[in-house]
């Protein structure tokens, strides 16, 4: 059987396609629990790892979140900004930043507790099929970050 471009072309054979609108689809359904919060996407995964273990690297931020620096810096000046977050230059090495909660920034997890549950109600997937599917995005990423 030979290799047809023109069937290999077609959006409905693209496995990027249903990855780019799912992640797209599930990212904006974050946006009217997180409007109340003062949050977006991005900043609420910036939490959630801050709050599972507060003063990290911004390098380690952005290796949890595959983010680069040009990314995440002015994101975190903004969360400085707002007062949620302190970033100081290590003791040791002054090249790396660590971002450490404030008092607001720890409040604001009490204020969030609910987001992934609501978050939940909005995916209509069977908890099998999600596991499943956590599964199998996590193995794509493994692979794509073992080449």
């Amino acid at each position: 059987m030979d290799y047809d471009h023109r069937e290999a072309m077609k959006l409905s054979n693209q496995l990027c396609f249903p990855l780019y609108a799912a992640a797209r689809g599930v990212t904006n359904l974050y946006t009217p629990i997180l409007r109340p919060l003062g949050l977006t996407y991005t900043q609420y995964l910036v939490f959630l790892v801050l709050w599972e273990r507060d003063g990290v690297t911004v390098g380690e931020i952005g290796e949890k979140l595959m983010l680069d620096n040009g990314t995440l810096s002015p994101l975190l000046k903004k969360l400085q900004e707002a007062g949620y977050i302190e970033r100081r230059r290590s003791a040791d090495d002054e090249r790396v930043v660590l971002i450490t909660l404030t008092e607001k920034g720890r409040d604001l997890q009490e204020q969030a507790k609910d987001v992934p549950k609501k978050a939940a109600r909005c995916v209509d997937l069977p908890s099998e099929k999600a596991r499943e599917l956590y599964t199998l995005l996590y193995e794509l990423l493994d692979s794509r970050n073992n080449k």
